[in-house]
């Protein structure tokens, strides 16, 4: 058994791992890479491997850097089965629809831009690739380990990141002894609203352990909680607009969980309450669907309080009418909008209309990559541009980590600790000081063997 490191060795974005295993060759995710234009112009390059060589791909979760390549690896040759959890599989093709139809809108905008007026840009991928990805997935159930190729058995193991995510457990037969390799996925911290707490995974000859908060701990989710609650009330003394960029899956989710939990305390009723994103009202259908997943304090919630997805100030905008509607609403308004990063989507509007207010708050609740609007804008930018205009930044810009749908470095550590035996680990999924860090923390804490990933390194499963 032996991996290659493809992505997100070095970076939090375009997670991919290639594994050797019983004389087959699989593919662990195949992400979009994330950032600034010229990051993300990678996603357009030669795939590292053969694509046609592949017989199989397990994907972790569907976030975007972890399966927003799939139907680029279709259009390129890819035949064979990709295999995920259930909820997983029902958030894909509105994943993948919506990158899809973002990629359209940039590509035709570019060409209208084009100074010589002859760009024929095409997108990444279209909606017929995402159509042909979708044909090609075949689901399974948690801890249902299932021969996804002849020698090769596959579980997949709660990883309580989003709903669907999961850690990845490869077991093949080689030489009359059995391998097994580890791949975490993004693991979440223990205690997240609505997810069951990650789960254990009970041995590995090798494990593939994400990294991105391998550098610090999080905030205490009660405080954040209750910060959010206090930027809330300060915001509707200063008669202004709330904007948080939330990602479709998981933080839009909670977000609304924890208006419900404190619907009477926050005073949420005296707000108009926006998910100003298409995919987002799809997403939370996806949720209710896979309710049997939730951990049992959502389950009460669901019971005792408002309905999270049903609050009755909630609106769910759908087309770009209702979108352009929010704007007009000068305060009193809480917008959840994508992208998380504020890369794309409808935020960037939200924000070219509110960012220039000091009533405005600006609330964080995710990791910004680097390169992103976001991050400019967490580290403190004057002014950004936003649609060919330059905007000043006056808006409060508050940060709160400790709504992290990723496991800290204790929480990492933690489940890492659980594995018998403390077997040898390589890191992906962050960036270098995160990883470093990490990597003296589990030496320090299990005398780990632990290599750092790069693209192109290989290493076998011993």
């Amino acid at each position: 058994m032996r991996v290659r490191f493809h992505g997100a060795a070095g970076e939090v974005t375009g997670s991919c791992h290639e594994v050797e295993a019983g004389g087959h060759r699989l593919l662990l995710d195949c992400g979009m890479i994330q950032g600034s234009r010229e990051q993300e112009r990678r996603n357009l390059e030669p795939f590292p491997f053969a694509v046609d060589g592949l017989d199989a791909v397990v994907l972790s979760h569907a976030h975007i850097d972890h399966c927003g390549r799939l139907p680029l690896l279709v259009a390129r040759g890819y035949r064979g089965p990709i295999w995920a959890q259930k909820a997983t599989a029902d958030l894909l093709p509105i994943m993948l629809l919506d990158a899809a139809s973002l990629a359209e809108a940039d590509a035709a905008r570019f060409n209208r831009e084009a100074r010589d007026g002859r760009s024929d840009h095409r997108p990444l991928f279209d909606r017929d690739d995402v159509e042909a990805t979708i044909r090609q997935l075949r689901a399974i159930a948690y801890d249902e380990a299932t021969e996804i190729l002849p020698g090769v058995v596959l579980t997949l193991r709660d990883a309580g990141h989003i709903l669907g995510s999961a850690s990845v457990e490869l077991r093949a037969q080689e030489d009359g002894h059995e391998r097994v390799l580890v791949f975490s996925g993004d693991i979440g911290p223990r205690g997240t609203p609505i997810l069951r707490d990650p789960a254990p995974v009970p041995r590995a000859d090798l494990v593939l352990l994400e990294s991105t908060y391998g550098d610090r701990r999080h905030r205490d989710r009660a405080a954040t909680v209750a910060e959010i609650g206090g930027i809330l009330e300060d915001a509707w003394r200063d008669q202004g607009n709330v904007l948080i960029p939330a990602f479709a899956v998981g933080r839009s989710q909670e977000l609304l969980y924890w208006f419900a939990r404190h619907w009477d305390e926050w005073k949420l009723a005296r707000w108009k309450i926006f998910v100003d994103s298409p995919m987002a009202a799809k997403v939370t259908g996806v949720y209710a669907k896979h309710a049997d997943l939730f951990d049992e304090a959502a389950k009460r919630t669901w019971r005792d309080r408002p309905e999270p997805f049903r609050l009755p100030n909630l609106r769910l905008t759908v087309d770009q009418a209702q979108s352009r509607g929010i704007n007009g609403v000068r305060g009193g308004a809480i917008i959840i909008a994508g992208s998380g990063m504020c890369n794309g989507g409808r935020i960037r509007h939200h924000l070219r209309h509110n960012l220039g207010h000091a009533q405005t708050r600006l609330i964080f609740p995710g990791y910004q990559a680097e390169g992103t609007l976001g991050r400019r804008l967490v580290d403190g930018a004057d002014a950004v541009m936003l649609m060919g205009e330059r905007v000043p930044v006056r808006a409060h810009v508050h940060t709160v980590g400790g709504l992290s749908a990723h496991a800290d470095r204790d929480g990492l550590a933690e489940w890492y600790g659980r594995i018998d035996g403390a077997p040898p680990v390589v890191l992906v999924h962050g960036e270098d000081r995160a990883r470093t860090a990490f990597a003296r923390t589990l030496q320090e804490r299990f005398g780990s063997d632990v290599t750092l990933a790069r693209p192109g390194l290989t290493t076998d499963v011993l």
